[in-house]
């Protein structure tokens, strides 16, 4: 389903956007500027252009990101060994074009969040949050489920190019519903994070449920060394203490689809069936995530059970991934500062009862950090291995190359 942003509704976002430019032509970002009523302030954050009221009970913010990459010779991961013939093809593309608004309301603890996709009008995110407490937090709308580290950090901040081969088959992405969540600190050690949701389980922009049954989602997270790691790659920031997590999640969920993303619910390849409740879900993941002094680390080991209710097939699927950052410059003197280099190895198993058949990824990518993840350019180069019993091995080579600014 698509969503349509009335034109009325486009128009004051230009008209805001234009005038806030022209506002801040000759000052710079920190710069706080009075309105004529003297009553709400505009400036300029890495959170994007800030409105906001002068006893702080209102704020609201607003950013854009502008994605560009070419890729050779194609840029979507390969699914099936028939993607490998499609070679010689190059490609140029604005890959995403986001508009975010945030901010709080009534109060700084409730908050709100909108995510829309330019490009391919969607409405990605809508959600309001409660989040009074540290320990006890509420959030109720549209959004991506914390299942997976890897697709929960923002497509700006990731480390490579884009996410592995592991996303597709076993993401979650985004769901409506409600959850709690938030962080238990009992000093040192004893510092835990957790989510619990329960969600439509329909994907992005449904409207309404296949059957009465309901996705159930759960995350645990031990923070093990007292400090959590943000969802975030790499470790921009130099992190003189270190980091570490543990984290387990689960989700369960019976629908027509068999997997999910940005545009909602669709099917793995093999599984054609959409009849409502055709297939129950079971799934969980094992995330570790580490950083310490422009070191980063982070791994994820998944299974995923799908049983077809209608033909009464079980199938097993598996996989993982290693992903490793560093920025050199700590150890090496002729090192550029900005420049990170990262690598990803990942193995997919699209069904565990055949150990031959098996998708490898193996990723080596550099950044440029003009401004952080909020203006960066990434080079990327990754070797996809299909393998399989009753097929020869096939192979691709891949170059990526993407510039991400955010204002």
């Amino acid at each position: 389903m698509r969503y349509r942003i009335p034109l009325k509704l486009v128009l004051l976002f230009c008209i805001l956007f234009i005038g806030v430019k022209s506002s801040f032509a000759q000052e710079s970002d920190s710069t706080q500027v009075k309105a004529e009523k003297k009553e709400t302030f505009l400036n300029h954050t890495s959170k994007g252009f800030i409105l906001k009221t002068e006893d702080g009970k209102y704020e609201m913010q607003i950013a854009a990101r502008l994605q560009l990459r070419f890729a050779v010779p194609d840029d979507q991961d390969p699914i099936t060994f028939a993607d490998f013939r499609n070679q010689d093809q190059r490609i140029f593309k604005i890959n995403r074009a986001r508009l975010k608004i945030g901010g709080h309301a009534y109060q700084p603890w409730l908050k709100y969040y909108f995510e829309y996709e330019l490009s391919r009008s969607l409405l990605l995110d809508y959600r309001v949050m409660i989040e009074k407490w540290p320990w006890l937090n509420f959030k109720a709308g549209q959004w991506k489920v914390e299942f997976t580290r890897e697709r929960f950090i923002s497509s700006g901040d990731q480390q490579m190019v884009d996410r592995s081969l592991l996303n597709r088959k076993f993401t979650v992405d985004r769901q409506q519903g409600v959850e709690v969540y938030g962080n238990l600190d009992g000093g040192g050690i004893a510092n835990f994070n957790y989510w619990a949701a329960v969600l439509t389980g329909m994907g992005r922009g449904a409207t309404q449920n296949d059957d009465n049954k309901m996705m159930y989602f759960g995350r645990f997270q031990w923070n093990f060394l007292g400090r959590e790691v943000p969802f975030s790659g790499g470790d921009l920031k130099i992190s003189q203490k270190p980091a570490g997590i543990i984290a387990i999640a689960a989700v369960t969920n019976t629908s027509p689809y068999t997997r999910f993303s940005t545009s909602g619910g669709g099917n793995l390849a093999g599984y054609e069936g959409t009849n409502d409740g055709q297939y129950t879900v079971k799934q969980y993941q094992i995330e570790t995530a580490f950083i310490y002094k422009g070191f980063s680390w982070s791994t994820e080991f998944h299974r995923k059970n799908i049983y077809d209710n209608f033909d009464e097939i079980e199938t097993n699927l598996g996989g993982y991934y290693v992903t490793a950052g560093y920025l050199a410059h700590q150890a090496l003197e002729f090192w550029p500062e900005p420049l990170e280099i990262a690598m990803r190895y990942a193995v997919v198993n699209p069904d565990l009862d055949i150990l031959s058949n098996k998708q490898r990824e193996l990723a080596l990518a550099f950044n440029w950090f003009f401004s952080g993840h909020k203006n960066k350019l990434t080079t990327e180069l990754t070797r996809f291995t299909f393998q399989d019993k009753e097929l020869p091995q096939d192979d691709e080579l891949r170059f990526r190359l993407q510039l991400d600014i955010s204002f």
